[in-house]
C-alpha cells in the first residue's frame, strides 16, 4: 500500500488518522449478503470510490453477465439497484439507449464506456436503431470554428460596429423662397395663388425625398409647439412625424398641460411659447382663440383647425388633386353635406387655385353667405365658379371630385336632427354615377361608413382617402419648411 512520502504535523491528527484508513478493505459498513448480492456492481473499492468513466457498471465482461442472467431469467431484467445509489446506467439518464438483455451484449466496449458527453463530441450525429438494436452513424459536415486570431484578421468592417462619432449625412441641395417666413397662417386666404403654388411645389419636392429614402433634415434645431383644444389624429401625427423627419422635434400641449386652464390669458401663453418654439400649431374651439394667440405671438402660427375653417386640409387636398388630374385649374369639386369648417376652406382654397366648387347642403345648414361672396370674388379672378344648392345631384353632376364630411361632428347640438336633415345628402353609387367618369371620392376623416358614404363608395376604387391622409404629413412638412427656414 502506497502511502505519503510527507511528514504529517502533530497538529493533523486528522489527516494521519484518514491517511491510515486507506488500507481498509471498504469504507461503507458492510451489506448482508442478500444485500451484497443484489449489488452486483459495487461502486467503491479499497481505494476509494472509483472515478465516474472507470466503475465497474462500465464494463463489458459485467455487462455479458448481466445480459446471461437476464436472459436465463426469461425476460428483460431491470438491471439497477434498489436502493438511494444508481445503478449502472443512471449514469447516462439522457441517453438514447434504454438498456436490456438483448443488446447490452452488442453495444461496443468503446461505445460503452465513453461518457455521453464524449460520444456526443466524437460523432454527434450516431442515433440507434431499436428495432435491430444496431448503431446506425451519419458523419455530420463539420465546420471549424474560428481562432480569436482568425476573427481579427478580416476587414474591419467586419470586425467593428460604429456607434455614435461624426457621421453627419449630407442633405440635398433645397431651395425654398423666403416670402412666407414667420408667416401666420389662419385662413386659406392668407396665402396668395402663387404661395400656394410655391407651397404645392415644395410638398412635392418634400414627398419624392421621402420616398426614395433620403434625408431632409432641414429643421434640425428646431422645435414646434402644438396646442390642441380637441383629439387630433392626422393633423398632430403628422405634425409630431413630419418636425421629427425634417430634423426638428414637436411638443404637445393638450388643454391640461397649459395654464390657460387655470386663468393664464392667451396673450401670456403666446409670448412664453414664442420664447421656447420656433412655431406653434393650434387647434381650437374658438376662431377668435387663435387670432389672439397669433397677435400676441412672435413667431408663425398656424391654424390646426378651428370653428371657422380648416385650411391645413384643404392646401393637402389641393395637392391630392395635383397628383391625380395634374393641373388643379379647370376642376369641378362637389361638396355633399354639412356646410362646416371644412366646406368654407375647400371654397376659398378651390376658388383661388381656379377649382369650381359647387356646395350641396340643406338650407338651414350651407355655408355663411359672406363666405360664399368671398369665394366667389376670388373664384372671379381665377376662372372658377361657387355654386350653393340643396340639390346633391346638381351638385355632383359633371363634378371631378365628390367630397363629404362626417354629418354630425363631434360636440355638436341637435346632433339627431342634423342626421335626419343631412341623410339625403349621403354620398351614393348613383351621386358618383352622376360625377365624370373618372371622378374621385374625398373625405377628410374621420368617416362614419353608411352614414355620409356609402361603403361600396368609400371602399371603392374611385375612392382616395387614405392619399389624403398621406398627404397630410407632406403638405404639413412643406409648411413648416417654408414658415420656420
Amino acid at each position: 500500500m502506497e502511502t505519503s512520502t510527507r511528514h504529517a504535523r502533530t497538529s493533523d491528527s486528522g489527516t494521519v488518522k484518514a491517511r491510515d484508513m486507506r488500507g481498509t478493505a471498504e469504507r461503507v459498513p458492510e451489506r448482508p449478503a442478500e444485500e451484497s448480492r443484489k449489488r452486483r456492481f459495487p461502486q467503491v473499492g479499497p481505494g476509494g470510490w472509483f472515478p465516474r468513466n472507470k466503475q465497474p457498471r462500465d464494463a463489458h465482461r459485467l455487462m455479458t453477465i448481466a445480459m446471461g442472467d437476464a436472459a436465463s431469467s426469461g425476460g428483460t431484467k431491470q438491471l439497477r439497484k434498489e436502493g438511494g445509489t444508481a445503478g449502472f446506467d443512471v449514469s447516462r439518464p439522457f441517453s438514447p439507449v434504454r438498456w436490456s438483455h438483448r443488446d447490452v451484449g452488442w453495444r461496443p466496449h468503446s461505445f460503452a464506456s465513453q461518457s455521453r458527453r464524449e460520444r456526443q463530441m466524437q460523432n454527434p450525429a450516431a442515433s440507434i436503431d431499436h428495432e435491430s438494436a444496431s448503431i446506425i452513424t451519419t458523419t455530420p459536415e463539420l465546420k471549424p470554428v474560428p481562432s480569436v486570431s482568425q476573427k481579427l484578421s478580416g476587414p474591419a468592417s467586419e470586425r467593428t460596429s460604429v456607434l455614435g462619432g461624426p457621421q453627419v449625412t449630407a442633405l440635398p441641395a433645397f431651395s425654398v423662397s423666403t416670402r412666407l417666413r414667420g408667416r401666420h397662417v389662419l385662413v386659406d386666404t392668407d396665402l396668395t395663388p402663387d404661395e400656394m403654388n410655391e407651397l404645392l411645389d415644395t410638398a412635392a419636392r418634400i414627398k419624392r425625398l421621402s420616398k426614395t429614402g433620403q434625408a431632409h433634415g432641414y429643421l434640425a434645431g428646431k422645435t414646434l409647439g402644438l396646442i390642441f383644444q380637441h383629439p387630433s389624429t392626422r393633423t398632430r401625427v403628422s405634425l409630431e412625424a413630419g418636425m421629427a423627419q425634417l430634423g426638428g422635434q414637436a411638443i404637445f400641449l393638450g388643454v391640461n398641460d397649459l395654464q390657460m386652464k387655470r386663468g393664464e390669458t392667451i396673450g401670456d401663453t403666446a409670448q412664453i411659447l414664442s420664447r421656447y418654439v420656433d412655431a406653434l400649431v393650434a387647434r381650437v374651439a374658438d376662431h377668435n382663440d387663435l387670432i389672439q394667440l397669433a397677435t400676441s405671438a412672435t413667431i408663425p402660427v398656424m391654424n390646426g383647425l378651428s370653428d371657422k375653417c380648416h385650411p391645413l386640409q384643404a392646401f393637402a387636398d389641393l395637392l391630392t388633386l395635383q397628383e391625380n388630374f395634374g393641373e388643379l385649374k379647370g376642376l369641378k369639386l362637389a361638396y355633399l353635406g354639412d356646410g362646416n369648417n371644412m366646406a368654407v376652406s375647400l371654397m376659398l382654397s378651390g376658388a383661388a387655385m381656379g377649382i369650381s366648387v359647387a356646395i350641396a347642403a340643406p338650407p338651414s345648414l350651407q355655408p355663411d353667405p359672406a363666405v360664399v361672396q368671398h369665394a366667389q370674388w376670388l373664384a372671379s379672378s381665377t376662372g372658377a365658379t361657387i355654386e350653393v344648392t340643396d340639390d346633391p345631384l346638381a351638385a355632383a353632376k359633371d363634378a371631378d371630385a365628390v367630397y363629404t364630411d362626417v354629418h354630425v361632428s363631434m360636440g355638436q347640438e341637435d346632433a339627431a336632427g342634423r342626421a335626419v336633415a343631412l341623410a339625403p345628402y349621403k354620398v351614393t353609387s348613383d351621386v358618383m354615377n352622376t360625377a365624370t367618369k373618372n371622378a374621385v371620392f374625398m373625405h377628410c376623416l374621420p368617416m362614419h361608413r353608411d352614414e355620409e358614404v356609402a361603403v361600396e363608395v368609400a371602399d371603392g376604387p374611385r375612392s382616395i382617402i387614405f392619399d389624403q391622409a398621406e398627404n397630410r404629413l407632406h403638405m404639413h412638412k412643406a409648411l413648416l419648411v417654408h414658415t420656420m427656414c
